[in-house]
């Protein structure tokens, strides 16, 4: 199978200088950005930017994509839309310059204080998705779209944002786990993915499986979850030729506060889920 290997570095390490070295020693020269010491790189200044793309380009890693912060679980359907379009107008020149599209992005989730109904909640995310797509279009890049919170959660809501929407600049990053760690249960991923198909640009890897004692589903590693050899086997098989971007939350999950620390046990999972990884895909292929 022609996947290629990359993934958010920031749950190895912290610094750009680690998160490079991981990636050294699983054999990988592509990273997705996310977080360079707790800072999310779309928040970066032009300075700090400048002094990261030059380590990349010494390094000669490659950019896949930027874990944006665009419509997330921290920016609900109320939130300050100008946070978005501000964020979208920094990003994209640097994404030129990295010679990378994917700037990951969500659908806004619905508001908890004060949540609206689900046609006005529609209204709102079709109208800002719509302003931002138009954006994305004139810099040459695409919002990936993942399925994770706001309104496209489900694949009925992507689906509805997608024919509203009506924008090539909107697209789909699929993770292979969130929706079985919402619902605990795999075969919710599985049946997005299927309605979904055609949409997938990019595929984040994340897996889920039941918790102790049938509790709450947790993340673990793909030869743990079944449903991930099914959807490989199924990306081979309809041609999908593009990234494979590791996700792990095993020991770091970025949307829940929890970034990874100074034992150096994030790097070990990491690289350990990395490798599972390539097993599992030349066992398939």
């Amino acid at each position: 199978m022609p996947f290629r290997f990359t993934g958010f570095t920031d749950e190895a390490e912290r610094s750009l200088d680690g998160q490079i070295s991981t990636l050294r020693e699983v054999g990988w020269s592509a990273i997705e950005l996310r977080l360079i010491n707790g800072k999310n790189i779309c928040d970066f200044t032009d300075e700090e930017w400048k002094q990261t793309w030059d380590c990349l380009q010494k390094e000669q890693i490659q950019v896949v994509g930027f874990g944006g912060q665009i419509g997330n679980w921290a920016r609900p359907i109320d939130s300050d839309f100008s946070l978005d379009i501000d964020e979208l107008k920094r990003v994209a020149p640097r994404m030129r310059q990295a010679g990378t599209k994917f700037l990951r992005i969500m659908s806004y989730p619905n508001a908890e204080s004060n949540p609206l109904r689900r046609s006005e909640w529609r209204i709102e995310a079709v109208k800002r998705l719509k302003e931002l797509a138009k954006i994305a279009e004139g810099e040459g890049i695409i919002l990936g779209h993942e399925n994770c919170s706001g309104y496209g959660e489900t694949p009925e809501g992507y689906l509805d944002l997608v024919e509203a929407v009506n924008s090539p600049a909107l697209q789909l990053i699929f993770d292979t786990g969130n929706n079985s760690l919402h619902d605990n249960n795999t075969e919710v991923t599985w049946d997005y993915y299927q309605k979904c198909r055609e949409q997938i640009t990019h595929v984040h890897i994340k897996c889920a499986k039941p918790g102790e004692n049938g509790e709450d589903f947790v993340t673990c590693y793909v030869d743990e979850d079944p449903v991930q050899e099914r959807i490989l086997k199924d990306l081979g098989a309809t041609g999908y030729d593009g990234w494979l971007s590791i996700e792990p939350h095993i020991k770091a999950a970025i949307h829940a506060g929890q970034d990874v620390d100074d034992s150096g046990e994030g790097r070990v999972v990491w690289v350990n889920f990395a490798k599972r990884l390539e097993g599992l895909v030349s066992e398939i292929g």
